[in-house]
């Protein structure tokens, strides 16, 4: 009983969770979010950007879209990154938050996400294998000690929560 209660409880607050994350994300004006992004990408791709590794991405597009946090834009590299509301991407990247968590912390496999359909990837597919093989490549020791910590702890809540959803937990 106590098990069936923890499941629901768990399926409850993934589901409740990205929508209240949504909400104040939502009123941040775009602008702000895409130079945060445009400035989180310069400093976590600089050795990418010195080896010259992102020439592939000038003038094409790449869109993230994450449907439970109401978020999508597009990101290209020129002399910098660009992040603009997404009009015309070569490929388009979509999964839910948790799942992107998981991906960025080292958690999760994109592969095992895009062939358990938990990440999608639309548009010019081989295109899209050099973005995903370039992200993979991100050295997330770059961070500050404080932002990688949080990140593993919070993919590993993530993933004891989605565990827990998904079984009957029995407890002692």
């Amino acid at each position: 009983m106590r098990g069936e209660l923890l499941s629901k409880m768990a399926k409850e607050l993934l589901t409740v969770a990205p929508k209240i994350a949504a909400k104040p994300l939502s009123i941040v004006p775009f602008s702000a979010k895409a130079k945060v992004l445009e400035q989180l990408l310069q400093h976590l791709l600089a050795e990418q950007i010195k080896e010259g590794e992102l020439d592939f991405l000038i003038d094409s597009w790449v869109a993230v879209s994450v449907p439970d946090l109401q978020l999508s834009f597009e990101v290209s590299f020129g002399e910098h990154f660009s992040v603009r509301p997404v009009t015309s991407p070569k490929v388009t990247f979509s999964a839910n938050s948790s799942d992107l968590l998981l991906v960025v912390a080292g958690k999760e496999d994109p592969d095992t996400l895009f062939f358990q359909r938990r990440l999608c990837i639309e548009g010019d597919t081989e295109f899209g294998l050099e973005v995903k093989n370039l992200l993979l490549a991100i050295d997330l020791q770059r961070l500050p000690l404080a932002v990688q910590t949080l990140l593993d702890k919070l993919a590993k809540s993530m993933q004891w929560l989605q565990t827990t959803s998904r079984t009957d937990v029995q407890m002692i």
